[in-house]
């Protein structure tokens, strides 16, 4: 098991908890201490500076409260996946027969009359916003905090959902789809390091679990969100109603007082901002005001992204755990898309979005879960983490290839069901490496990269691939087969990751970063009516 309290720096001062028994959060402070403890009365004295320029603590936030809220996001975020893949909000072509009788086509895809090519380019368009944010997202985290950016990113991802629900042309909601991955990224490149900061030690990879739960929930739900309203509304309301639904949580990320991760300063702390600003000052003076102060301050976060990024890269585990990440996600991905289709073509099912939204909402929950505990019980190490990804993935591919063999619909649902539980177990021992292969101030960027990469080279191009392979061959059959085979190319890779060296680095000292009382690394960072909801 993880050890919050093992290999800490010496400089952690020990300040009285009785003190200040209402602290309900461990902030993290921009100054560096000499490796040998003040007296008391310094560490009180120093305590009471940093907690008169650090911003005021939330005391309404607790560990599971703030689960909860960012499970909720997350599920609202897959939820708009799975709506614009469902045969509600997604439809189909117009289509004739042999006698030239037309049928007009329904939803996305028959109102403005779009090729599997263009509707599949349209389920990526997000990841064009993503990649682009993403890695801005988790830079500004250094500068600015980074729950104040959970909020600016939701609150873009809001007015995009809307704008998707009155475009009136392909053109139009591509644009809206891409401002989507723009939201979406700040989220998804800082939700998962808050998490992991605020979860109990010996459960840190079965909150990841429940978190990453809402992945597969998520779009499972909005299979049959956008089959209900697509077919009893029409598919605007879907994404009208995504947007009111988030509305609420966009607002709060603004106007609850902010929380602080591991590893980063302070933003709004003057304190915090000494280093920079003194560096900042200095090259201004060097180039005779030549150079701006916000110039120099953007060369500076350009410089420190490209050292962050280049020190992640040379980071073999992590390396090697995204490459099987991108390999696993490229067939989730088409699957999330195509799945209801091909459901429907193969065996005929006259509710394949209620179907495959039923069989992925039960192993979505169940196997994801699962995979966190089973994790925890194994012992929370990088290596048991790759152990488990290479074993389930490679059992999940096995069933879900001999499933899409079988003619027999209940046949395919059986052994469907059990390959999905067992892929589904990947979700948090995957991210449970993202977070603790690098030292804590690369977690928002390792996430960053990590998911940019995995939609680039994985889900991104997966789906306008399978369609450009469906339009060649015409048979769903064989193109399902072909795709569930790259689920064995990413069990082989996990499957290196076990013989690599591997080093937990998540008790490394994160830079600019101050501990101001050891006793409280043992426990989450939000304290206060912590088994409170």
């Amino acid at each position: 098991m993880l050890s919050t309290s093992s290999n800490r720096s010496d400089d952690v001062v020990d300040v009285d908890q009785n003190s200040q028994p209402n602290l309900p959060i461990q902030q993290s402070k921009s100054q560096s201490l000499s490796h040998r403890p003040p007296p008391l009365a310094e560490a009180e004295m120093a305590t009471r500076s940093l907690s008169e320029d650090s911003p005021p603590t939330p005391s309404w936030f607790t560990p599971k409260r703030l689960l909860v809220i960012f499970c909720v996001i997350n599920m609202l975020n897959y939820v708009d996946r799975g709506a614009i893949a469902s045969n509600g909000v997604n439809g189909s072509q117009r289509t004739c027969d042999d006698k030239g009788i037309c049928t007009s086509g329904s939803g996305i895809q028959g109102d403005f009359k779009l090729n599997n090519f263009q509707d599949g380019v349209l389920s990526s368009a997000f990841m064009v916003g993503l990649l682009v944010a993403s890695p801005i997202f988790a830079s500004l985290a250094k500068s600015h905090n980074p729950f104040r950016l959970i909020g600016v990113g939701l609150s873009v991802w809001t007015f995009a959902t809307a704008g998707c629900g009155s475009s009136f042309d392909f053109w139009s909601i591509a644009i809206c789809r891409m401002l989507v991955g723009v939201g979406e990224a700040s989220f998804i490149s800082l939700a998962a390091p808050f998490i992991d900061d605020n979860a109990p030690v010996p459960q840190k990879t079965a909150w990841l679990s429940m978190f990453y739960m809402c992945i597969p929930t998520g779009v499972a739900l909005g299979y049959v969100y956008g089959g209900v309203v697509g077919s009893h509304l029409n598919w605007r309301y879907a994404f009208w109603g995504e947007a009111i639904l988030m509305l609420p949580f966009a607002v709060l990320a603004f106007v609850i007082k902010p929380l602080q991760l591991k590893g980063f300063a302070p933003a709004e702390s003057g304190k915090a901002q000494v280093v920079a600003s003194v560096s900042e000052g200095s090259e201004a003076s060097n180039l005779n005001d030549h150079v701006s102060i916000g110039e120099s301050r953007f060369l500076n976060q350009l410089s420190q992204f490209s050292k962050d990024t280049k020190d992640l890269l040379q980071e073999k585990v992590y390396v090697v755990n995204v490459l099987g990440y991108i390999a696993y996600n490229f067939v989730i991905g088409a699957y999330s898309y195509w799945g209801p289709k091909a459901g429907y073509n193969i065996y005929h099912m006259s509710n394949a979005d209620m179907m495959f939204g039923g069989v992925t909402i039960v192993c979505g929950i169940v196997g994801t879960i699962s995979g966190g505990f089973i994790l925890d019980q194994m012992g929370a190490t990088i290596s048991n983490a790759f152990k488990l990804l290479s074993a389930a993935t490679f059992l999940g591919a096995i069933f879900c290839l001999t499933a899409f063999c079988l003619s027999s619909l209940y046949g395919f649902l059986a052994l469907f069901t059990v390959g999905e539980l067992l892929v589904f177990a990947t979700q948090a021992p995957v991210n449970y490496v993202c977070l603790h292969s690098v030292k804590p101030s690369l977690r928002a960027l390792s996430m960053a990269i990590s998911t940019v990469s995995i939609h680039v080279f994985g889900d991104v191009p997966s789906s306008p691939l399978v369609g450009v392979l469906q339009d060649h061959v015409n048979n769903w059959r064989k193109t399902t087969l072909a795709l569930t085979s790259i689920f064995f190319l990413a069990a082989g890779i996990w499957f290196v990751g076990i013989f690599l060296k591997s080093i937990d680095k998540f008790n490394e000292d994160g830079e600019n970063q101050i501990s101001l009382d050891s006793k409280a690394n043992m426990k989450p960072l939000l304290e206060g009516n912590g088994d409170n909801l």
